[in-house]
């Protein structure tokens, strides 16, 4: 059975990219992406793509608070009940 290492990839610095990462400067932060951010996107031979209805689905059961929907048509209601109020 054959074992293999990862070697560390090393910069001309010789760091590695996790230890430049934790000594950049908010001016490096542009340069973050740049290896990746031209690359092409990804698309599986294995699984068929999403539809839209099942992807925002996903995201449903992180609706921000139950009931916050309702507090603001609650707020929306007595605001406009309060400038009708001063309009009289």
């Amino acid at each position: 059975m054959q074992i293999e290492l990862h070697k560390k990839t090393l910069s001309p610095n010789n760091t590695t990219k996790s230890e430049r990462t934790l000594n950049m400067k908010p001016t490096d932060l542009n340069d973050n992406y740049d290896d990746i951010i031209n690359l092409p996107h990804h698309v599986s031979k294995h699984h068929p793509p999403m539809s839209m209805m099942s992807r925002a689905a996903q995201f449903a059961p992180f609706a921000a608070v139950s009931g916050h929907h309702a507090a603001l048509d609650e707020t929306a209601k007595q605001v406009e009940e309060k400038m009708e109020r001063t309009e009289n």
